[in-house]
Order: C-alpha cells, then structure tokens, then sequence
C-alpha cells in the first residue's frame, strides 16, 4: 500500500507499527529497560539491558520463541560464576555469545564464562526512529556494547535492528571493533531459539545439511531424527548435532522451523563466510522443549578446542567485522518453499 493511502486509514502509524520503550517492574527483571516493537501482525521485544538481543516474538498472537525457566532478568552475579550461568539463560529468541568464548566455561589462567559476557552486557548510546523511506515505513532500533577489562581487551559491538512495514523480516546488523592495541579472540554465536507453539511435536527443522556429527554419546543415536520434533520425555538429556550447511556462490545459507499444523514457520538466514560454523541444540526434555539454531565463528567445543588447534578466532586492533541476520516469518506456500531451497542449495552442492 502507497504511503497517501496507508495515511487515508490510519489516524497514527502505531495504530498498524510502532516502536515503544519500555521498562520492567516485577520480579528478576525489575529496572530493565527495552523496546516493544510493532509491525502489524509481528511484534517482538528487543532487550536494552541483554546486548540488544531478541526476547519474545510473536506472529498473529503465536509465540515463536523459547523462555528458560528462569525467566526475564538482567545482569546477576553469578552470570560470570561457570555453570551458574545456567541460571541467567533465559533463552528469548535470540541470544548473542562471545566475544572471549561461547558454550561450555573455560579456565586457563583466567575463567572465561559460560556463553561469554557479551550476552549479559547492557547497550549505550542507544536510540530508537520510525520513519518513512517513500512507502516503506522503517522502524530501527540501534546502541553499542564494550567487553573491556582494565590491562585487557576493549571490544566494541555496534547493533542495528529493523524491520519494515509492511514486511515479516527483522534484521540483525552488527559491527565488531578491536579499539585495543593488540589482537584478541572474537569468539562469536548466535543462539537463536525456537519454542512452543511453534515449536511442537511434528514441527520439522529445515537445514541444507551436508553433514551431520553428533556432538556426544548422547546426542549420537538420534542422528537420523535431527530434523523432526517429538513429543517432551520427562529428563530427557539434550541432544548437539553440527551440521555442515550448503550455501550458495555468495555464501549465503539458512536454517529453519516449519509447523505445517499451525501453517507457520520462521527462517534464520546468514552468510557462511563470517559464520561458519553451525551448531543445532535439540531438547526434548519436559520444560526445557526447545530446538536451538546456532551459526558462529568458532565450534561448540568453545575456546579450549580452538586454542588447542591454534585457530582461535581473532580480530586485529582497530579491526572490523561485520555480521548480518535475517528473520523471516514464513507462512503457507513459504514453507514447502523454504523446504525446496534447502534441497537446491544441498543440490548446488553436490553438482
């Protein structure tokens, strides 16, 4: 729709999209602080106080995302305390780990933190705009957040979020700096987390998988059965598959959840040649139903792996990288069609 035309139906744009800052009053997450955001029938919720990350998105009043049971919260002691952690993941749908490690904690002289401290950081020089660009109406959330310590590392993200009304994208922009004077490790994931309603039994994952390795023994019997969701089994251990995905020429590959019940689905769409790793978390435990989709610069392994085979991913002083990711919500045709690019690409592959 023209933006003259939109203008004759709408006395204010938040009537149709909108964003709104807002603050939290109960519980663990008293005194943080966000943005609701509104695109029509896409609303989703970006964290001031968690490194701008994604918490809770919905599409027509269906939940898209995972919540851990500990909840919303912001920044707690024992974040930084090993396996503590565990007890400020809330999931969301999605969650950024690194920048001096991700996945297991890692000692080695100095302790490095479960999934890193960048996922807990509070954004600076934050601000929020919607505007027109001719009929499009824009809506960007944007702010930085520094993991520094005094002698050691200063690094520098800088987030952009958008969406586009009217549209069923939301775009993830990020810019890493080393504003230090030597290089360091810039470990980075992507932890993006798909839960019920959406996610539910017969809900499929869509990869163009080349190659499918079973992080554990536990993960190992289950490798044919990676890409459909069972019912929850009560203590069920979860289960880490990586996955080696096709791309096409320019690198660009994704990974997907489609309910064909519900006629809905949701795509994560990134570029292999700065993310190429990918890690599928899979667990059907009772309570802790989620399927993890995870594209990163270094392995599940984290940062002991890495240093053991001498490619610890690192960034130069004053140094950039930039990252981008795409989320689509998908809806009928789109599903059977997200099936086919993963077919094509894997196809590409081969060929």
């Amino acid at each position: 729709m023209e933006k003259q035309e939109l203008l004759r139906k709408v006395g204010h744009m938040s009537q149709v999209a909108d964003v709104k800052e807002i603050s939290f009053e109960e519980g663990r997450a008293a005194g943080m602080k966000g943005w609701q955001v509104k695109n029509g029938p896409l609303q989703f919720t970006i964290m001031k106080d968690k490194c701008l990350d994604l918490a809770e998105v919905n599409y027509k009043g269906i939940q898209m995302n995972f919540l851990s049971k500990p909840g919303l919260q912001g920044r707690n002691h024992y974040d930084t305390n090993g396996n503590e952690a565990q007890r400020s993941i809330m999931g969301g749908m999605m969650f950024t780990c690194g920048l001096e490690n991700i996945c297991a904690p890692y000692e080695s002289g100095k302790a490095y933190p479960m999934h890193g401290r960048i996922r807990t950081t509070p954004a600076e020089h934050t601000g929020a705009e919607a505007v027109w660009k001719e009929d499009a109406y824009e809506i960007s959330v944007h702010g930085e957040m520094r993991e520094a310590e005094l002698f050691g590392e200063n690094l520098l993200m800088k987030r952009k979020i958008t969406t586009t009304y009217p549209g069923k994208q939301i775009v993830v922009e990020d810019t890493i700096e080393n504003q230090g004077f030597r290089e360091e490790p810039a470990m980075l994931l992507y932890h993006f987390n798909v839960g019920y309603p959406l996610l539910d039994e017969g809900a499929r994952i869509i990869l163009p998988t080349k190659k499918v390795i079973p992080r554990d023994e536990a993960a190992a019997p289950y490798v044919e059965t990676y890409d459909v969701m069972e019912a929850p089994k009560d203590c069920e251990p979860e289960y880490v598959f990586l996955h080696e995905l096709a791309a096409d020429e320019e690198g660009n590959t994704f990974a997907a959840v489609i309910n064909e019940k519900l006629g809905l689905g949701i795509r994560l769409e990134f570029n292999k040649k700065n993310l190429p790793y990918f890690m599928q978390w899979k667990s059907l435990a009772s309570g802790d139903y989620v399927v993890g989709l995870e594209p990163a610069n270094s392995s599940v392994y984290g940062r002991g792996y890495h240093e053991e085979r001498g490619d610890l991913h690192k960034i130069q002083p004053f140094a950039t990288e930039t990252r981008k990711l795409t989320i689509t919500i998908l809806e009928k045709d789109e599903l059977e069609e997200t099936v086919k690019i993963a077919e094509k690409l894997v196809k590409f592959y081969k060929e």
